[in-house]
């Protein structure tokens, strides 16, 4: 019996988590910053509010990572469907995830892929969706995610690629920074291959025309 309250705690104290995180004076920590801090390794991480981010590094990240985050619910169905679709053909190349699932996957659950995760983050994406409003989701990502060892949040990932405060990025730095999101640890934004030189090309070109699709966040 205390086995299933305590797996019963664990299902639910995410979802008041979410709750309590609609305070804006919260600053929420990832289960990576968490494992780096029990590990004794330490994290670089400063919180930043969204109004202190450069506007052309949010426009980046939601064209290079989720370019129907304003019109979609926490979950983009139709991308579910056609990565459902992908793996059971023994072909799935797709990542899939939105920025609130990301999100989700960071503060609570693991990182390896598996349908449980899945299952788990899908519900939780959902549910912060509701609750928070899209700036204050955003806000949570940005200061949340990695972008090196160590590196956590867009603060910390500015001053140490460019040396730069996350307000005064450049719409090539942002893009830079973008584009390293899905694999911080081989994409390094300060030290750019050719092949990462020419996708932020590409994401910042998109950011450029972004319009209609950033409202929710500076509307």
């Amino acid at each position: 019996m205390r086995i299933v309250v305590a797996l019963a705690a664990l299902v639910i104290l995410p979802y008041v988590l979410i709750v309590l995180y609609l305070l804006p004076f919260i600053h929420p920590v990832s289960t990576l910053m968490l494992r780096d801090l029990v590990l004794l390794r330490g994290y670089d991480r400063q919180w930043v509010s969204i109004d202190n981010i450069s506007p052309v590094l949010v426009q980046s990240v939601m064209m290079s990572e989720d370019g129907q985050y304003c019109f979609h619910g926490g979950v983009d169905w139709g991308e579910m469907r056609m990565l459902l679709e992908d793996t059971l053909s023994g072909h799935s190349t797709r990542g899939g995830s939105t920025i609130p699932m990301q999100t989700a996957k960071n503060l609570f659950l693991w990182n390896s892929r598996s349908f449980v995760r899945k299952a788990l983050e899908l519900p939780l994406a959902v549910t912060a969706d509701v609750i928070w409003s899209k700036r204050r989701l955003m806000e949570i990502y940005l200061n949340i995610a990695e972008w090196g060892p160590g590196i956590y949040g867009i603060e910390a990932a500015a001053r140490h690629h460019f040396k730069v405060p996350a307000s005064k990025l450049t719409s090539r730095q942002a893009a830079l920074l973008a584009v390293a999101l899905p694999n911080p640890f081989d994409r390094n934004a300060g030290k750019p291959g050719r092949g990462l030189r020419r996708l932020a090309s590409l994401i910042e070109r998109r950011a450029r025309g972004s319009g209609d699709y950033i409202r929710c966040i500076y509307d």
